[in-house]
């Protein structure tokens, strides 16, 4: 069967805008018939209706479109003001951390700035020699009378608890033995029995120990020693409890008699009793600890020097105590 057996139409248009379709199928003929009329003012509103609806979607387009462009503007604006605070504050951070270490260095160098002041004033108490009072008042703590049954001299504590350093012949006795009975009187007039620990015989120099602690004297570099310098010397002579003399400082690296050069000279007045005490500086430090006087003759004294004080003190304590004591 071919097609044009299957179907046949045909459309008429006429001015009445009357469409007739007809079709044919299986020689039957269906006739549908449909008219259309379209006025003029529908026209009219079809397209005003289809006018306004593109408005608002052309208009609703750039509302869309400025919302979204003014939201950009506006993330980007926030995330620019975000940046730019997080720069200041970093900056203010790092201002706060400079002021904060300027603030400490300032304050440090106030506080050494005071240390200074207030050494200055220590020492210039005991820049004239009529004036050693505030070393003395300090220095006289630290001070002892050694006494034994046949003889009394002096000595000084060099460390603690209660280690005291004098000379070796102080204790000794009519029969050049070191006295069984040794009692060391400090400042404050107390009785305490002490304890021979070791001598040393070429430095004439002993250290003993009491019960206790106590206000010790530390030790000055005797190789900064200047000739000329003011001393005072601290002692027990003939029996005159801490007594005081001064002087200066005559000569360095004398030799004594045991053929050492570790004394210092002075003029500073010693006598039977000073034996064993502490020669002071200016600053208060031991540098030296009073040995002999050359009895034919006025402001000839002599001292061993700290630093062989020290040594041979630390020498004693690593053999005895297996530690250093200065």
């Amino acid at each position: 069967m071919g097609f044009r057996n299957i179907c046949n139409n045909s459309i008429n248009l006429g001015n009445n805008k009357k469409s007739i379709l007809t079709w044919k199928a299986n020689n039957k003929f269906i006739h549908f018939n449909k008219t259309i009329k379209m006025r003029k003012h529908h026209k009219i509103i079809l397209g005003g209706f289809s006018t306004v609806v593109l408005i608002f979607m052309i208009v609703a387009a750039i509302l869309l479109n400025g919302i979204i462009v003014k939201q950009q503007v506006n993330h980007n604006q926030v995330i620019n003001e975000l940046s730019n605070l997080e720069t200041e504050t970093q900056e203010k951070i790092n201002e706060l951390a400079i002021s904060v270490i300027n603030t400490n260095q300032n304050i440090n160098s106030l506080q050494t700035e005071f240390s200074s002041v207030n050494d200055e004033i220590n020492y210039l108490k005991a820049e004239t020699k009529d004036d050693f009072s505030g070393v003395i008042e300090e220095a006289i703590k630290s001070v002892v009378t050694i006494r034994t049954l046949s003889s009394q001299g002096t000595g000084f504590i060099v460390a603690n608890p209660g280690y005291v350093v004098t000379n070796l012949h102080v204790l000794r006795n009519d029969m050049n033995e070191i006295s069984k009975v040794i009692q060391v009187i400090t400042e404050d007039q107390q009785i305490l029995p002490a304890n021979h620990l070791a001598s040393i015989e070429s430095l004439d120099l002993a250290l003993l120990v009491i019960p206790g602690n106590h206000k010790k004297l530390d030790l000055a570099d005797s190789e900064e020693v200047v000739i000329g310098e003011r001393v005072i010397a601290i002692g027990n002579p003939q029996g005159f409890q801490f007594s005081v003399t001064d002087g200066i400082i005559s000569a360095t690296g004398r030799a004594g008699a045991n053929g050492i050069n570790a004394y210092i000279q002075t003029n500073a007045e010693l006598n039977p009793g000073n034996s064993g005490g502490p020669l002071i500086n200016k600053q208060g430090e031991v540098i030296g600890m009073n040995n002999f006087k050359i009895i034919e003759s006025e402001g000839l004294g002599f001292a061993l020097e700290s630093n062989y004080i020290m040594e041979g003190v630390n020498l004693i304590s690593q053999e005895i105590l297996n530690q250093t004591l200065i």
